[in-house]
């Protein structure tokens, strides 16, 4: 059985993207920050459909404890799967915070750097010794972050932080390459999660206007986008790497 980690699995994409994996018959290691009820949901959302899945807590802000969350998957790889490997690893955790330029403060800078940016790079470099050859890695990027028009004040930082795990992804497919691990990374458009504190539940009002700017009329579910990361990450993409797929049904075509 191939096995995948997907962090920030607790809700909305993350929880989306770690279902959709493992309806391919891929065991799941999923991880959470606050939200443990959240996680469990999607573990036993996972078990009734017969899969496998076991949820970590891990705060992908705080680098220092990724070699104590190395060992922690080391052991739950041999006690739950027989193994000494996994084989993908999707960098969903995060959140979004805005402020225009002229508010924002370094410690707003510095904290979404630390997630977006700086977690996924040495989480990667971490777990990088479990990971077997010929695995593949999916990056969630935004559109925001790749967008010429429409584009949103109070963004610079968040999309700032997502531009820069573009140029990563393009380097970690260089680098490793020699292993033959794919990497690529999804753009998702408007979706209906929980990002920006619950903001599609406390401004329902937002939907429509978001619907109207996107070609196929509705905003994204994170199923749609689950799905195209279970697809990236799965067999079905194996001569696919570098590239970033941007999943927005057409924002702003």
């Amino acid at each position: 059985m191939k096995i995948a980690i997907v962090t920030g699995a607790s809700s909305g994409i993350g929880q989306g993207a770690a279902i959709e994996i493992a309806r391919r018959g891929t065991g799941v290691i999923l991880t959470y920050g606050k939200n443990q009820q959240g996680a469990l949901e999607t573990t036993a959302a996972i078990e009734r459909e017969g899969g496998t899945a076991v949820a970590l807590p891990l705060d992908v802000g705080e680098t220092g404890t990724f070699a104590a969350f190395r060992d922690t998957v080391a052991a739950v790889l041999r006690e739950t799967w027989r193994r000494d490997t996994f084989d993908y690893l999707v960098n969903n955790a995060g959140f979004a915070q805005t402020s225009l330029i002229e508010d924002t403060t370094e410690e707003t800078f510095d904290r979404l750097m630390r997630v977006l940016l700086k977690g996924p790079y040495f989480l990667t470099q971490r777990l990088l010794p479990l990971m077997a050859d010929g695995g593949a890695i999916v990056n969630t990027s935004s559109s925001s972050a790749t967008a010429t028009a429409g584009l949103e004040p109070g963004y610079s930082v968040y999309a700032s932080m997502k531009g820069g795990l573009d140029v990563l992804t393009r380097y970690m497919a260089k680098e490793f390459s020699a292993r033959r691990i794919r990497v690529n990374a999804v753009s998702p458009g408007s979706t209906r999660t929980r990002i920006a504190d619950d903001a599609f539940t406390r401004f329902p009002e937002v939907v429509p206007a978001l619907a109207a700017k996107t070609a196929l009329g509705r905003v994204g579910e994170p199923h749609d986008i689950g799905a195209v990361i279970a697809t990236l990450a799965s067999d079905d993409s194996r001569w696919v790497t570098a590239q970033n797929i941007e999943v927005s049904g057409g924002l702003n075509l």
